[in-house]
């Protein structure tokens, strides 16, 4: 049985971190015994600190002697919504994307069989797009939407379909023509179909290999309609560096 050698304070915070942060990325259980092997800390050392986490709600025994997150996981996560803590991992991405383009950046989320954007970055230029968070909007119109189509995180239309402006697809037969070239690229355009004069440009944002949202900027179409290739690729970019956000979560992001 390893011996553990007196600790600092600060050593005691790390090695109990490194308990919670392994129990909580856990695929199966764990016991005592499995934590004291995996951490080489004496079990007498492991089963203090588990006691001192269990006290603090961080960690709670199951039924069967078990580790698994404590209560204080459950209580942070009825608080916060997933689109909340996405919106708040997507900042640092969507703040970058905003400054190098000067368009208006936004996130998107597949919810109700649609898209609906949870975040958004404002234009630089005084002609920018109009504040689109928490509006529903016509998905097969939209470059986010079409994205989010393309990956099976939304139900393909069938039928006729409203065009809320002339360049609009009329139909699921049409954007299932789309979708394919759509993945080929990496990302989506939309010019002037879900209104004259406004463009977007749209990638996917996935979670552990499923597509969870898009990314996407919007802004006039005099501005991007020339440029749509290198706006889409700095977009997929951006997305990509963000899906690695999200399943590093400590390792930055773009």
């Amino acid at each position: 049985m390893p011996t553990s050698p007196p600790t600092t304070g600060t050593q005691s915070i790390d090695r109990a971190a490194d308990l919670v942060a392994r129990v909580v990325r856990a695929d199966g259980d764990l016991t005592a015994t499995a934590l004291a092997e995996a951490t080489g800390l004496a079990r007498s050392t492991t089963s203090r600190l588990l006691a001192a986490l269990e006290r603090a709600d961080l960690l709670a025994r199951d039924d069967a002697g078990a580790w698994a997150p404590g209560p204080l996981f459950d209580l942070y996560a009825i608080r916060r919504g997933d689109d909340e803590v996405l919106a708040e991992v997507a900042g640092p991405t969507m703040r970058e994307l905003g400054e190098l383009t000067g368009e208006t950046v936004n996130l998107g989320v597949p919810r109700r069989g649609t898209v609906v954007q949870i975040a958004q970055v404002d234009a630089a230029y005084y002609l920018g797009s109009r504040d689109w968070v928490g509006t529903d909007v016509p998905a097969h119109a939209s470059a986010l939407g079409k994205v989010l189509y393309a990956h099976g995180a939304l139900p393909v239309p069938t039928g006729p379909l409203d065009p809320p402006a002339a360049a609009a697809v009329t139909s699921g037969a049409r954007l299932a023509e789309q979708l394919p070239g759509i993945r080929r690229a990496g990302y989506a355009t939309t010019v002037d179909e879900l209104e004259p004069g406004l463009t977007g440009v749209a990638a996917p944002v996935r979670s552990h290999g499923t597509v969870v949202a898009a990314l996407g900027i919007s802004g006039p179409t005099s501005r991007l309609a020339d440029g749509l290739a290198a706006t889409g690729a700095l977009v997929a970019t951006h997305a990509a560096a963000l899906s690695a956000r999200l399943d590093h979560p400590h390792e930055g992001a773009a």
